[in-house]
């Protein structure tokens, strides 16, 4: 036996490892997604908002402390300046880190959303929600959301590149674990006949 296959019989391949890394995070999301199906499309809505809200107040204090720095920094001395601006790398770095922590805990109830809202656009040829200004503006643009007096309706269906498209997929594991990968910033290759579509 070489060395390689020893390491490989040892901790395993690479796309054991990453198999190993990853299905906990789609256990997860399988795990909150009877949940998530189980709420209205409003309601569904308000969750997308409220994690939205959480993920901003997760950072806020630091973004409300960059924002006071660079107040005003233009009327500073060059020294100054400089200082002001790596203290604000220094928090915008923390921030960084910051999200990274907040979307991690986010993820399944994110990527659950996803999955549903998948669902419910494959299984009805509409969805309707109560309206709010991005639906009002989005009807101005798209023919595949309309305005029926304070609702929203949104079908599964639209024209791209001159062809008529319909909504009829739901996220498979394999692409939960795909979406996992690339949300950690790796580079996902699926096999052929994985649904990358």
């Amino acid at each position: 036996m070489g060395f390689n296959e020893f390491m490989t019989k040892l901790f395993g391949n690479k796309s054991q490892r990453d198999l190993k890394e990853i299905t906990p995070y789609v256990d997860k999301i399988k795990a909150v997604y009877p949940s998530i199906q189980k709420l209205s499309n409003d309601e569904l809505r308000a969750k997308t908002d409220e994690i939205k809200q959480r993920i901003q107040d997760y950072v806020a204090d630091e973004r409300a402390k960059v924002e006071e720095l660079r107040k005003g920094i233009d009327n500073k001395e060059l020294e100054e300046r400089e200082a002001i601006w790596a203290e604000v790398d220094k928090i915008e770095k923390n921030i960084t880190e910051k999200m990274e922590v907040v979307l991690e805990e986010v993820l399944p109830e994110v990527f659950s959303i996803m999955k549903d809202t998948a669902r419910r656009f494959s299984e009805n040829e509409t969805i309707e929600v109560t309206a709010n200004d991005f639906d009002r503006n989005l009807a101005t643009k798209y023919d595949f959301v309309e305005i029926n007096g304070d609702k929203a309706i949104y079908h599964n269906h639209w024209v791209a590149g001159g062809n008529e498209i319909t909504w009829d997929m739901v996220h498979y594991d394999v692409q939960l674990f795909g979406g996992v990968v690339l949300h950690k910033g790796k580079i996902a290759e699926m096999a052929t006949g994985e649904g990358k579509t």
